[in-house]
């Protein structure tokens, strides 16, 4: 269902129907001799796009620079054609971060309410906003509480109610299912898709591939400061067929399934862990797991456990520019 605000023409508006609705064009950021962002084009439009990395690999760079919080080095982002910075293109987006920074005397509806008076709205639509965008997250009937008694997944939908006061056409969301129960991460999950369904373009940040894959299958992956890969999960994992996974096996038999792995051209390397499990580097990943079943079915090894420990995006990344990983 359309949301009901209604928000104010922003004049000097420059942007074309075929323009995107988000664009770094050439962005790097500095802070002193640090390169936060190098060199980064991304161009996004309606639909969710998951922006994946380790920390330090610049998304919180990226999110600061979309939300107009700091402006570039080098080169421009912009929003509707406008520059992000400026007050007319921050009236297009709306930002859930991932930390809080609440006053937490203040009741769930008495934050949002006052910011949506921060936003320019009158006492009476400020009141009427609230309660609608309380009422889009399923707070509303908890909306009294005190801020300091919230859990993580209530004050998750609180920053996530006063994102959506001025109806952006942008959402960027930092984390956002952090912190929250299966169920209610299953009800933010179906919400973000109506978002999506209305024409919002949604930004969601994450470190867990695993997470995104249950909201999107379009991702910008980033690493060391660069947009590293733009594109569908699947294209992303085929990208590491020739780099190295990393996965951890727990079994009683660890010694004994280290000493056949060995043999394998695709195991780089066998570490055993204590005496019940192995952490296994390989190339290969989709051909090596099928012949580790084999081995495991034929020689009756009880596994436990198989983990991919760089099947997330921040080891993905490190690859794909020839690092490892690590920033």
């Amino acid at each position: 269902m359309p949301e009901t605000v209604v928000e104010p023409a922003s004049p000097g508006t420059v942007s074309t129907p075929t323009a995107p609705l988000l664009l770094f064009d050439r962005v790097s950021k500095w802070y002193g001799p640090i390169l936060a962002l190098n060199q980064v084009t991304l161009a996004l439009n309606r639909g969710i796009t998951g922006l994946v990395g380790s920390n330090g690999a610049g998304k919180s760079t990226l999110i600061k620079l979309a939300t107009g919080q700091i402006a570039p080095s080098i080169g421009e982002v912009r929003i509707h054609g406008l520059d992000a910075i400026d007050w007319r293109a921050r009236r297009h987006v709306g930002y859930c971060p991932d930390h809080d920074a609440f006053y937490e005397d203040l009741t769930g509806r008495e934050f949002v309410l006052n910011m949506a008076k921060l936003c320019g709205f009158t006492n009476a639509f400020s009141r009427t906003r609230t309660e609608e965008v309380l009422a889009r997250v399923g707070m509303a009937d908890r909306a009294d509480r005190r801020l300091r008694g919230y859990s993580k997944g209530m004050r998750q939908r609180v920053k996530l109610a006063q994102a959506l006061l001025t109806d952006p056409e942008l959402l960027i969301l930092d984390e956002p299912l952090s912190g929250i129960d299966p169920t209610g991460r299953k009800e933010m999950l179906t919400l973000f898709r109506s978002f999506a369904d209305q024409g919002k373009c949604l930004l969601v940040s994450s470190h867990e591939l695993e997470e995104l894959e249950k909201l999107t299958n379009h991702v910008a992956v980033m690493a060391r400061g660069r947009i590293a890969a733009v594109g569908t999960i699947q294209q992303i994992r085929d990208l590491l067929d020739a780099h190295p996974l990393t996965l951890r096996v727990e079994l009683a038999e660890a010694r004994e399934l280290a000493r056949e792995l060995l043999i394998y051209p695709d195991v780089l390397s066998v570490e055993l862990i204590g005496e019940s499990a192995l952490i296994l580097k390989v190339l290969n990943p989709q051909q090596f797991l099928h012949q580790f079943a084999e081995l495991v079915t034929s020689k009756n090894f009880a596994v436990q456990q198989l983990e991919p420990l760089d099947d997330s995006a921040h080891a993905v990344l490190g690859y794909l520019l020839g690092g490892s990983g690590k920033t």
